[in-house]
């Protein structure tokens, strides 16, 4: 290879070898950040599997049996460390999830234009608020009707003939069941962003949403099938949000593609003008 030859690899290569090295140092921070939250989150572990277990106490109050203590049982012995660890983790990527996002802004932010990333900046904003909102629809009204629909199949015993059955749920299977819930609604609750992304990059448009309106509301009912229980209220629980939310896509989109219009307008006059 000539001299001349060897420069001009060396010289496309060190781009590629800055990009890495800044996407080292940018997962350097992120996992740091995650660590750092996971030990915070470890350490009350505790406290935060008492405020999930809080929807669980709605739910007896709204059965009718306030005055049962909510009781909660592990049946082997790590069982309730590795639901202290999964806590953990959750709240760990939750908390960290600013100092994440901020990392993944840095990284992609000088390869974009200055309208670019001051487009970025309001989709950065609102996904976890988005996920919050999510979050709040499960803990304060989701998860206690969930629980509450589980609670109405218990038998008191108190009726001849009638065996006794109470609900005593294994604190893994609680945890699980309210993680997913929460996971599930805050992906779902993440379409109106998604959507208004494909919008702006031009592989979606208002007239294509609303032409598969139809399909949209079979797939969010599929979808909720496989991401809550198996009980029919989850499922539509699940369903409903995702259909008024494809609708707030559907409006959002507009509103996009008409400030859209406006802009190119507005160009085309000064344009003319000029």
């Amino acid at each position: 290879m000539s001299r001349a030859g060897a420069d001009e690899v060396e010289a496309s290569s060190a781009p590629l070898i800055e990009h890495l090295i800044e996407l080292r140092t940018r997962l350097i921070w992120a996992l740091a950040g995650f660590f750092l939250a996971f030990l915070v989150c470890f350490f009350f572990a505790k406290e935060l599997f008492n405020l999930l277990v809080v929807p669980y106490q709605t739910a007896v109050v709204w059965a009718g049996i306030s005055d049962r203590q909510v009781e909660l049982i592990y049946t082997a012995p790590q069982e309730f460390f590795f639901t202290q660890v999964k806590i953990a983790a959750f709240g760990g990527f939750f908390l960290a999830f600013p100092i994440i996002a901020i990392q993944v802004y840095k990284f992609v932010a000088p390869g974009l234009y200055k309208t670019e990333r001051a487009a970025f900046i309001p989709f950065l904003v609102a996904t976890p608020l988005l996920f919050l909102l999510g979050a709040a629809l499960v803990y304060f009204f989701f998860t206690p009707m969930v629980m509450w629909f589980f609670l109405s199949m218990e038998q008191s015993g108190t009726v001849p003939g009638q065996a006794a059955i109470q609900l005593l749920p294994r604190v893994s299977e609680y945890l699980s069941l309210i993680m997913g819930l929460i996971f599930a609604f805050g992906m779902v609750f993440q379409l109106p962003v998604v959507t208004s992304l494909l919008v702006r990059a031009g592989m979606v448009t208002t007239e294509g949403l609303i032409a598969k309106r139809k399909w949209a509301i079979v797939l969010a009912f599929i979808a909720a099938a496989i991401l809550t229980p198996p009980d029919p209220m989850s499922q539509i629980g699940l369903a409903i949000p995702t259909i008024l939310l494809y609708e707030v896509s559907i409006m959002t989109a507009r509103m996009i593609e008409r400030k859209r219009a406006a802009q190119l307008a507005e160009s085309d006059a000064s344009a003319d003008s000029a």
